[in-house]
C-alpha cells in the first residue's frame, strides 16, 4: 500500500528553491526503497502548512522570514506546527528541519539580538549565537563528520562538505523545560521563543548530532554545553524530538545524502502517527455504546 506524505519548504525568503531540489533528488532515491507519494509544499500560507506532515525552515535572513511570517499570519501556524503535541498522546510532532536562517528561528533563545528585534518559533531547547561565523566575506566550507548518516546508511561515511555562510553556532545546550526559558529572557541583547505547550508534562533532552572542532575559541565567553567536554568545538547539528536544525547549508551542495535521511525520520513519524490513529479508532469501537 503506498503512503501519502506532503513534505513543506516555507517559502517566505532564502534558498527554498534549492532545498525543493534537494528534496526531489532524495525522492527518487527512496522511490527505489519504499512506496511513497511524495508531495512537495511551498508553503506561503497557513492552509499549505497545514497539509503538511514535515517542514523545513531554510537558511536567508531569519529577520525578514519570521517578520514577513506575521504579516502573513503565519507565526503562530508555525509554532503550532512545530511544538503543538497531537490529541493522541502517543503520537510524535510533525517533523521540522531548520537550516541557517531556520536554526535560529527554531531556538528558544537566539542572542545579538535587540530585546523585540526578532520573533522567534522555537522547539529546540538551545542558545543560539548569530552570525558567529563572521560577515558575508568570512563564510567559508568544511568538510563535515556527520555520524548520524553513517549510524543510518552505512556506506554514507565520507565527509559531508558544509557551506557556512553568516552561520549561527549552538552556543548552549539550555535545559528542557516546560514553558518559556525565562532565565535566558534576562540575558541582554537575548530574544526567546514563546513557552512550549506539552499537555503530558515531559520535557525532552537535545541531541548533538554533529560539531566542528577548533573554532569555539573564537566565542569571548566559552561555550557552556551541559554534560560535555569542553573542547567539544561548535555545536553545527542538534535535534530535539521532532526538530532538527543545521548551522550550515545542506542544500548549497548536491549532496543529498541529509535530505534523504530527514525524509527518512518524516516517514516513521507519518507511520507512527498512523498506527496511533487506526488503534484508537479500534479503541473506541470497542467501548460500549
Amino acid at each position: 500500500m503506498t503512503i501519502a506524505i506532503a513534505v513543506g519548504v516555507l517559502a517566505l525568503q532564502g534558498a527554498f528553491y534549492e532545498h525543493t531540489k534537494l528534496l526531489k533528488q532524495a525522492v527518487a532515491q527512496l522511490n527505489t526503497e519504499v512506496a511513497v507519494a511524495w508531495k512537495l509544499v511551498e508553503v506561503r500560507t497557513a492552509t499549505e502548512l497545514d497539509r503538511c506532515d514535515g517542514l523545513i525552515i531554510p537558511g536567508g535572513e531569519s529577520t525578514t522570514v519570521s517578520l514577513v511570517a506575521a504579516r502573513s499570519n503565519l507565526l503562530e501556524p508555525l509554532r503550532n506546527f512545530v511544538k503543538w503535541i497531537f490529541r493522541i498522546p502517543r503520537v510524535h510532532r510533525k517533523p521540522t528541519w531548520g537550516t541557517c536562517a531556520g536554526l535560529i528561528l527554531l531556538a528558544e533563545s537566539a542572542n545579538r539580538t535587540k530585546k523585540g528585534g526578532q520573533d522567534l518559533i522555537g522547539g529546540l531547547d538551545v542558545r543560539v549565537n548569530r552570525n558567529y561565523f563572521g560577515r558575508q566575506t568570512e563564510s567559508f566550507e568544511a568538510d563535515l563528520d556527520l555520524p548520524f548518516l553513517s549510524d543510518d546508511v552505512p556506506s554514507s561515511a565520507a565527509p559531508f562538505r558544509g557551506f557556512f555562510i553568516r552561520a549561527p553556532v549552538v552556543e548552549n545546550i539550555l535545559p528542557s523545560v516546560i514553558g518559556e526559558q525565562t532565565e535566558e529572557a534576562e540575558r541582554e541583547e537575548t530574544v526567546i521563543a514563546p513557552g512550549k505547550e506539552n499537555t503530558h508534562g515531559q520535557a525532552w533532552p537535545v541531541e548533538v548530532m554533529a560539531t566542528l572542532p577548533g573554532r569555539s575559541k573564537r566565542l569571548a565567553e566559552k561555550v557552556e554545553v551541559a554534560g560535555l567536554k569542553e573542547e567539544i568545538g561548535d555545536i553545527i547539528a542538534v535535534r530535539q524530538r521532532n526538530v532538527f536544525g543545521t548551522s550550515f547549508h545542506p542544500e548549497l551542495t548536491p549532496d543529498a545524502r541529509i535530505h534523504v535521511w530527514w525524509l527518512r525520520q518524516v516517514l516513521e513519524a507519518v507511520k507512527a502517527k498512523r498506527s496511533c490513529t487506526s488503534q484508537d479508532v479500534k479503541l473506541d469501537h470497542s467501548r460500549p455504546a
